[in-house]
């Protein structure tokens, strides 16, 4: 059984499916894929839409992302030669040509093929100093648990007795060439209630890791607790601990190497925070909730520093370097060798600035990037005065510009080719009005000369949680596979993400997450009384936390909707909390353990209130096997129970793949194509 199932419930008779690789479940999942495969992959629609996703995902000519390191640019490329992909890099100047020569690391397709796993790539830690040794981490099936393995860049290979982890939901960092702070499963009860490490241990070369000496220990009760290294634009680093007591709120320490034993000082810091990076000896952090310290008083979702030096004094010299407004939001921040860039948005459009500490105070200069659109930070260095940052919409393309920081230039230097015909399309942001008056925006993207009659096939895609921004985005495989077919696409900003800074989220929290639902439905019935569409051709897709969002639709308003897409969804909210990592979300959406909470949960959560009613529609939900995020017995059991009311249902489930359901792009293309080949049948045929 899994290790988080509890003995049989007789109110939930389909308990048994929480055994991930039970015999009986596995075989209700063959049952289900090989029925609902049947169906979707008979369709003619199938085989097109799947070729087209997986031109566009293995096209050799996008744009190759990475990370600077040394005067190189570091990239993971997959493709249709490269299934699992290679770890590669070129020299900066290289990079910057139309035909970069690049030099292979790591070919994972190679390593998988000899070790005869499937592994899959999820990321790598360089050493400091530019060094070259790196922890290279892999996954069996793309799941978040991982083994991890240092490589030399010198030889590419990797290193004959360093640094190696087993299977685990490690975190490591850095301390200095030959050591490392290690979190990872050192034996029983050494994992947290939401299983992830809490005990922290100095591991040096030679050492097994039984012989690693602990420095820090956090609860059981914790989320996590996780080592960390930022580095500074003059060189200077700080070594870190990060003890998570829920998902939005931590204590963060400093660490001290000495030769008799390291020490850890807590740094002042509020609760709700996120570190940003060091520049000019200031450390920069983000915070998310109103601070008051010292007689000074900052507001949440500002951008603030301090002197390094000062990071564990109890009064230290607060900076404020940026101050959203109520409709803005700071989303990303990195430190180069000549100022700080910040991507700010204002009702979810995109600007990048560029601030400068001139000794007492921090001065902002706007850089010249297209508006309307995204402005995403790809990679800045923070000894380099180079930058590389995106611009794209959702009809244009992603091009990525050279910023040169210290002058404020901004050279296009790569673009995406279009994927779809974009020129028949036009964008429009709207808002609706949400049962409390609140103002939701949302983004419509449709024909152009669209004539509102109320039949235009639409899918709207929510999410609404975790202070994650929905941004717009080009819309690649979703242009081609959905709007070149006469569909319109809609991205509802509802609360509970991120858009308009920490209000927007904390709106939603707990007992208040009914709001988070009131915004998607506002939404919805906007779009038909636009006249944009009618509940016959309105189809709603979301995934995780948006993957409850739609089951929570189909409790509250399964009328409005003819197609629901349910993504490696949460649908059990009274047991979520004793299924894989769901302990670690009872911030954002209660505890089962709690009366008050309790009680909400029991009113919305989609399993237990799952009833059945003639207007419901057919859905199509959509998980993994390996994701051990969200338990894929979330899914499984709705689908159970929707099948014992005889309700009509398409489910499929990748056996790898992780939470994000594709382990390789062909098993992406086959998501996609599986899904909008459903969106079809229901909404256009």
């Amino acid at each position: 059984m899994s290790p988080t199932a509890e003995p049989v419930n007789p109110e939930d008779p389909f308990l048994w499916l929480e055994e991930i690789d039970g015999e009986r479940a596995l075989a209700w999942v063959s049952e289900q894929n090989e029925r609902s495969l049947a169906h979707l992959q008979a369709d003619a629609r199938y085989a097109t839409d799947y070729q087209a996703a997986l031109s566009i995902l293995e096209d050799r000519s996008r744009i190759p992302y990475g990370a600077l390191r040394g005067g190189h640019l570091y990239n993971f490329w997959q493709d249709d030669r490269h299934v699992r992909g290679l770890w590669r890099r070129t020299p900066l100047a290289s990079y910057e040509t139309p035909t970069p020569e690049w030099q292979t690391l790591l070919d994972v397709d190679a390593l998988a093929a000899a070790e005869g796993r499937n592994w899959v790539y999820q990321g790598v830690d360089c050493e400091p100093d530019e060094g070259p040794r790196c922890l290279i981490s892999l996954s069996d099936g793309g799941q978040d648990a991982k083994v991890v393995r240092e490589f030399d860049q010198t030889t590419r290979c990797f290193v004959a007795d360093g640094f190696s982890l087993p299977e685990a939901k490690s975190d490591v960092a850095w301390q200095d060439a030959d050591t490392l702070l290690v979190a990872t499963r050192f034996g029983a009860d050494s994992l947290t209630e939401s299983g992830y490490p809490y005990i922290i241990r100095e591991w040096r070369r030679g050492q097994s890791l039984a012989e690693a000496r602990e420095i820090y220990r956090g609860e059981p009760a914790d989320v996590l607790v996780s080592p960390g290294r930022i580095d500074g634009d003059g060189g200077e680093a700080l070594l870190l601990i990060v003890r998570v007591r829920t998902f939005f709120t931590s204590d963060y320490l400093r660490v001290a190497p000495r030769a008799l034993g390291s020490s850890i000082e807590p740094m002042t810091l509020p609760p709700k925070v996120a570190l940003q990076g060091i520049s000019q000896g200031e450390l920069l952090f983000l915070i998310r909730q109103d601070w008051q310290i010292a007689g000074q008083s900052f507001k949440s979702g500002s951008l603030l520093s301090m002197p390094l030096a000062s990071v564990t004094a109890a009064e230290p010299a607060i900076r404020t370097l940026l101050v959203p407004a109520s409709r803005d939001a700071i989303e990303q921040v990195a430190v180069t060798g000549s100022g700080v860039l910040v991507a700010l948005y204002s009702n979810v459009k995109g600007r990048l600035l560029r601030l400068r500490f001139a000794g007492a105070a921090w001065t902002s200069t706007d850089l010249p990037l297209p508006a309307n659109g995204s402005i995403g930070i790809v990679s800045a260095q923070e000894r380099s005065d180079t930058a590389f940052v995106t611009y794209q919409d959702f009809l244009q393309p992603a091009t990525l510009y050279r910023i040169g920081v210290r002058s404020g230039q901004a050279q296009p230097i790569k673009s995406l080719a279009p994927k779809f015909a974009a020129d028949g399309c036009s964008v429009e942001q709207l808002q609706a009005t949400s049962r409390d008056g609140t103002r939701v925006p949302y983004f419509v993207v449709r024909p152009r000369g669209f004539v509102a009659t109320g039949t235009a096939p639409t899918l709207l895609y929510g999410y609404g949680g975790f202070d994650v921004s929905m941004l717009p985005g080009y819309l690649g495989t979703v242009g081609k596979l959905w709007l070149e077919k006469g569909g319109v696409y809609v991205l509802a900003n509802i609360r509970g993400g991120g858009e308009f800074g920490p209000a927007w989220h904390e709106a939603g929290l707990k007992t208040r997450r009914q709001v988070v639902y009131d915004d998607f439905i506002a939404v919805a019935e906007d779009l038909v009384a636009q006249g944009i569409t009618a509940p016959r051709h309105l189809g709603i897709e979301g995934g995780s936390n948006g993957g409850l969002l739609m089951g929570v639709m189909l409790t509250q308003r399964p009328e409005l909707f003819r197609a629901v897409v349910v993504q490696v969804p949460l649908l059990d909210m009274l047991r979520f909390d004793k299924l894989l990592a769901g302990a670690s979300w009872v911030d954002e959406y209660g505890s089962p353990q709690n009366p008050e909470e309790r009680a909400w949960l029991e009113k919305m959560s989609p399993y237990q209130n799952l009833r059945r009613r003639p207007d419901f529609p057919q859905i199509f939900i959509l998980t993994s096997t390996k994701d051990d995020r969200v338990h894929p017995g979330h899914a499984r059991k709705y689908a159970a129970r929707l099948d014992s009311l005889q309700m009509p249902f398409l489910y499929y489930e990748n056996t790898a793949g992780g939470h994000s359901a594709a382990a390789d792009l062909r098993e992406r293309a086959r998501r996609l194509a599986l899904e909008f080949v459903y969106l079809a049948q229901r909404l256009i045929d």
